[in-house]
């Protein structure tokens, strides 16, 4: 292996690999098979776009993380514990989901959904504490990027593998198919150590306050809400281009089948690429700089969508309308690989190792808050709007985050942070 290829060898890395997918599975569910199935079955657009509300548990976990820094699973701990056991909830929720009608009842859809949400988030913040607190934070670019890939890897099964079997099997064997995914993050949660960290709260009250009071007390307040604001506002973009992207494709002419072999898999692998270029980078650029370069690269791909959709719904797809497809997704997933990687090595990097689940929690839970509340009303934009012009909302939305670059993450100071920078 190549000397600039020997960090990715260590034990942390093969970790990373099994958070991110993990997290991945239940979140690409949700976002590529759930729109899928509901659209085949004939629900329509509207409804599908407002099944982002779902996903509040992403937006709203800070709430409860307080409870997963406080408190242990009896037997395994507090990292592992947690995993483990909404691990075994999501296989399950996943499983039965797929035995209901949504054509002819959506509520009980919605409420499994729902379930599957919050159980997903809930191991979000097990697992993004328990990668904190295994990693240096010179491990954190690359140790993070290596989850990213993980995590959009773990994409390939709910949004590529099983909308394939789709047109071939049953959809309740295929939710049960794609739930046994499961099964690996399961195995690690058994097999690893739980991590000794000092100054784990020793009260729920402690446990709620200390977090929120530290980071303002670093950060002061001003600093706080121009860190939160860029959290907020740094993928709001990109987020919103990709909210509904497979009814996207569904209604330019493409096949599932098309969708699983052509779009997903040219979105895969460049961001897997763009991840892991990104975690190297970083280790010599510094998280800052990459924030800056990886950033522009990632508004600059929405563009593709752009000419992609004032091209019109496809009467024949041929080769060139399937090369085109692969192109403009590929130059989108590049970019949105490499904003990841600096993004979530920046949340990481922010919190304070005593509470990481907490502020973690926090963090990526306001991250989370334009894919789930924002994204929601996407389908009502794009009945508005048509496609087009949709898209270049979601070009100008992707703006706002990139000027805050300059107060929270300067050029000028390429190896801090906003956890080590602030006033």
């Amino acid at each position: 292996m190549p000397a600039w290829l020997a960090p990715l060898r260590s034990r942390k890395m093969l970790i990373c690999i099994f958070t991110g997918f993990s997290s991945g599975l239940p979140l690409y569910l949700l976002l590529n098979l759930l729109p899928a199935w509901l659209r085949s079955e004939g629900v329509d657009l509207k409804t599908i776009g407002f099944f982002a509300l779902i996903q509040f548990p992403y937006t709203w976990k800070f709430l409860w993380a307080p409870l997963l820094d406080r408190f242990n699973v009896p037997g395994f701990g507090r990292r592992r514990g947690w995993m483990l056991l909404t691990q075994v909830g999501l296989l399950l929720t996943i499983g039965l989901l797929g035995g209901l009608d949504p054509a002819h009842n959506i509520w009980p859809v919605l409420w499994l959904a729902a379930l599957l949400a919050l159980l997903s988030a809930t191991q979000d913040v097990a697992v993004d504490a328990f990668r904190r607190e295994i990693l240096s934070d010179e491990e954190l670019g690359l140790g993070n990027a290596v989850h990213v890939n993980a995590y959009r890897i773990a994409g390939l099964v709910p949004g590529s593998l099983s909308l394939i079997l789709a047109d071939r099997l049953p959809w309740d064997q295929v939710f049960w198919f794609t739930g046994a995914f499961m099964l690996p993050g399961m195995v690690m949660a058994w097999l690893v150590r739980e991590p000794a960290i000092r100054g784990v709260p020793k009260t729920l009250r402690q446990a709620v306050t200390e977090p929120f009071s530290e980071f303002i007390g670093r950060q002061g307040w001003r600093g706080a809400a121009l860190v939160l604001a860029f959290i907020f506002l740094y993928k709001l973009g990109d987020s919103l281009s990709t909210a509904l992207a497979t009814p996207f494709y569904l209604d330019m002419g493409f096949s599932k089948t098309d969708i699983g072999l052509i779009a997903k898999h040219a979105g895969l692998w460049p961001a897997v690429f763009g991840a892991l270029l990104g975690g190297l980078w970083m280790v010599k650029l510094g998280i800052n700089r990459a924030l800056w370069l990886f950033g522009a690269v990632q508004l600059v791909t929405i563009f593709g969508f752009v000419w992609l959709a004032s091209l019109g719904h496809f009467i024949d797809i041929g080769a060139s309308e399937r090369i085109s497809l692969a192109i403009v997704i590929a130059g989108e997933a590049l970019g949105v690989g490499l904003g990841t990687a600096a993004f979530v090595a920046f949340i990481a990097k922010s919190t304070h190792p005593a509470y990481t689940a907490t502020q973690m929690a926090l963090f990526t839970s306001l991250s989370a808050v334009p894919r789930t509340f924002i994204n929601a009303s996407a389908g009502w934009l794009v009945e508005t709007l048509g496609w087009v012009n949709f898209y270049w909302l979601c070009v100008a939305l992707a703006v706002p985050g990139m000027l805050l670059l300059f107060k929270v993450a300067p050029w000028q100071a390429p190896s801090t942070t906003a956890a080590t920078s602030g006033d």
